[in-house]
């Protein structure tokens, strides 16, 4: 829905700037719900799981449905919560993004909601899963633990480098890849574990990892763009309006063409003989084109529906879900 941002009366904005502002389109309230919750990560998870599993030619049992999507949930309204303490214990309210504000102002029904939910997915695990798949689950676990104590550790991101071979650079190893790998292996594992013929995964695995960095790298930079000044306001109740960015990243742009064409000639290139693994890349191919076309439109959207939109359009496989 569309919604008119107050122009800022403060002396020295940028036209420019405040022309950009004047008019944005805002995400629905159900869809800012589902982001500010933490819905959209368990959401795009239990989307590409069943993505997998479909190409895979398994069924995946509800139950590991629900140990996806509660796992995934908790981890992100710990990691929300954690960065919302760091914030208010800096006294750098401000840095923080609504989601984290959600979570703060909610944090005594959230944080009760994450525990109980970590127990019900330990819980699932114990009683469930096969022995086998839990040994094979304990080392994503694992480095799940580790760069979650990274990141939330004094030295923040920077103290995930110092566990990495010296030989290995930051900008390969950075945190966006590093989300996006652990998370496309914990929508992935669910259909490997099940799969005759894992190695069929492979190369839509290996493009999810490479989108699921891209949406993290793409919130990144729009983030990034929109902490100026001109970009963020107090309204008269002393609420806090962001406001996008004046400009599209180019880079941003053209990584999200080049996914998107190299996936759709891919897809082109396996549709004879492997017709679900073509259709599932095709789908990320058109997420990435969406994620594109978000960098191309975030002038003229709020913060807070871009970053909704960015996960919204990772949903692309529950389309084969309905043939």
């Amino acid at each position: 829905m569309p919604q008119i941002l107050a122009n800022s009366d403060a002396r020295g904005i940028d036209a420019g700037c405040s022309r950009a502002a004047s008019r944005v389109w805002d995400a629905p309230a159900a869809l800012r719900l589902w982001h500010l919750a933490s819905v959209d990560a368990p959401t795009v998870a239990v989307a590409w799981a069943l993505g997998f599993a479909w190409v895979a030619g398994v069924r995946l049992p509800v139950w590991v449905e629900a140990l996806l999507a509660l796992a995934t949930w908790a981890v992100y309204v710990g990691d929300r919560l954690l960065d919302a303490h760091a914030g208010v214990r800096r006294g750098a309210m401000d840095c923080l993004r609504e989601r984290h504000l959600f979570h703060w102002r909610h944090r005594w029904m959230l944080a009760p909601l994450a525990v109980a939910a970590a127990g019900c997915a330990a819980a699932i695990v114990l009683m469930r899963m096969p022995v086998a798949a839990q040994e094979r689950d304990t080392v994503l676990a694992a480095a799940a633990v580790a760069y979650f104590t990274g990141v939330h550790s004094r030295g923040g991101s920077s103290s995930i480098a110092g566990w990495l071979p010296i030989a290995l650079s930051r900008r390969v190893l950075s945190k966006e890849l590093l989300v996006g790998v652990l998370f496309t292996a914990g929508c992935a594992l669910p259909a490997l574990n099940r799969a005759a013929a894992p190695v069929m995964l492979l190369l839509p695995l290996l493009f999810f990892a490479a989108l699921a960095w891209l949406n993290c790298a793409a919130i990144d930079a729009w983030e990034n763009a929109s902490t100026h000044p001109c970009r963020s306001e107090r309204g008269r109740r002393g609420n806090r309006v962001e406001e996008p960015a004046s400009r599209p990243n180019r880079a941003i742009s053209l990584a999200a063409s080049l996914l998107a064409l190299a996936g759709l000639l891919l897809a082109l290139q396996l549709s004879s003989g492997q017709p679900r693994q073509a259709a599932l890349i095709a789908c990320g191919a058109a997420s990435a084109l969406l994620l594109g076309l978000l960098d191309r439109l975030r002038t003229r959207l709020t913060p807070l529906a871009l970053r909704a939109a960015a996960d919204l359009v990772l949903l692309a496989p529950l389309a084969l879900l309905w043939r």
